[in-house]
């Protein structure tokens, strides 16, 4: 896929979270190295977060809440411009996210789509 070797970018307000240069393309995910800009500390608690209830079982409930709160405070951008709707895991040096160009399907149980990751 055409996405290898693009940089996307993660802000929160006007200030960069950080950056991710995309070094593998596994539809619907992309994937790349991470790095940190100026406003990643006061979000870094809130991915750890994320990323921890989208591994455990049944807590589904929970990554939707802070899911949600990811949402409220970071934007991401591709190289197109903003993106509207995405989901996106940060970890370590790491980054891994699905987008759309409209919002995600909710399944047949009404929730959104399920965290998944690499």
């Amino acid at each position: 896929m055409g996405f290898v070797g693009e940089v996307w970018q993660v802000h929160k307000g006007d200030e960069s979270v950080g950056e991710i240069l995309i070094d593998d393309a596994d539809f619907p995910w992309l994937s790349g190295k991470f790095t940190a800009g100026p406003a990643f500390d006061a979000v870094r608690e809130l991915f750890a977060r994320e990323l921890a209830l989208a591994q455990a079982d049944d807590e589904w409930a929970r990554w939707e809440e802070v899911y949600d709160e990811v949402r409220r405070q970071v934007a991401l951008t591709s190289p197109d411009g903003p993106v509207p709707e995405f989901l996106l895991h940060i970890e370590g040096e790491r980054a891994w996210f699905r987008w759309s160009d409209e919002p995600f399907d909710d399944d047949e149980d009404g929730d959104e789509a399920a965290p998944g990751g690499e």
